[in-house]
């Protein structure tokens, strides 16, 4: 049997097995692997790290997507940036947003996640509400005049292609793109591996919004099973509505969502990751973990 590693942390990695490989081949930006697993069915790898599988990229796709436009309340005008693969939009054009547009740097990853993987997206892209455009994000953002209501940040972790897209200075130029009472989501890793990567994140986007908390979305592929995402705005109290206030808004989504709920919204707050280093005695004592709360 063959089998795929994830190296992405020292010390650490995670095996599936490939069933059979449906492509691989190297586009002008990464390497592109996409294979079958028994467990995880279809499995979209860049840069030998594990972006979706088809039996759990739903959490991922409607956490990002439904935390924020739900915290809104009435957003019309959102922009993804990243999300090649078309999950978020997907679960975007769940809501009745008048128009979604998505930014991916690398065209390819698009074409095949349509070809390989159509469930995740399942039709978004064909939806009239959705623009799509092939460039770079941080161009995009520096360029564009329009103003939106949410802004997700479905990108890759910080290194090679997507690093540019966790600085201080693009949070900056997203804050300016959005709308009064605009929200913001990021992904922010794996927090029990990569506590600093959601430190650096909440700190960089506090320099820009007033409200930044983390939230936690449970994906079994994910290293450690958990992935930090980062929502930001006006206040923090505006990114975790009362439970009556989130199901009065859960009309559009009423059985359309596999894990997002008014519950579970709350929950991912109250649940943010707050991981310590582990210290050995000869080690130096660790930095102090930004603590947003609950």
């Amino acid at each position: 049997m063959t089998w795929f590693q994830e190296k992405l942390y020292d010390h650490y990695a995670q095996t599936l097995s490939i069933e059979k490989v449906l492509y691989h081949w190297r586009t002008e930006f990464q390497d592109v692997l996409i294979f079958e697993n028994a467990i995880f069915g279809k499995v979209l790898a860049l840069d030998g790290v594990v972006q979706l599988t088809e039996r759990d990229n739903h959490i991922y796709h409607e956490m990002i997507a439904h935390v924020p436009l739900m915290a809104h309340g009435s957003a019309r005008n959102v922009l993804i940036i990243g999300g090649g693969d078309g999950g978020t939009l997907k679960e975007v054009l769940k809501h009745p947003v008048e128009r979604a547009t998505l930014v991916e740097l690398d065209g390819e990853v698009i074409d095949l996640s349509r070809r390989y993987l159509p469930e995740v997206s399942g039709g978004a892209f064909d939806d009239p509400r959705a623009t799509v455009l092939v460039m770079d994000g941080t161009r995009y953002i520096a360029e564009t005049r329009e103003k939106f209501d949410v802004i997700l940040i479905d990108s890759t972790d910080p290194i090679g292609p997507g690093e540019a897209l966790f600085t201080a200075a693009f949070y900056r130029a997203c804050r300016t793109r959005l709308r009064p009472g605009g929200l913001i989501a990021v992904q922010s890793g794996a927090p029990f591996f990569q506590p600093q990567e959601l430190e650096n994140v909440c700190g960089r986007l506090a320099g820009s919004f007033a409200g930044v908390r983390p939230y936690l979305a449970p994906v079994p592929t994910y290293a450690g099973g958990m992935l930090a995402l980062v929502a930001a705005g006006e206040s923090r109290d505006a990114l975790r509505p009362p439970c009556k206030v989130l199901r009065e808004r859960c009309g559009p989504l009423q059985g359309r969502t596999r894990y997002y709920t008014p519950e579970v919204h709350r929950a991912a707050f109250t649940l943010a990751p707050s991981f310590e280093p582990f210290v050995r005695s000869d080690d130096p004592m660790p930095v102090e973990f930004l603590q947003t709360g609950t």
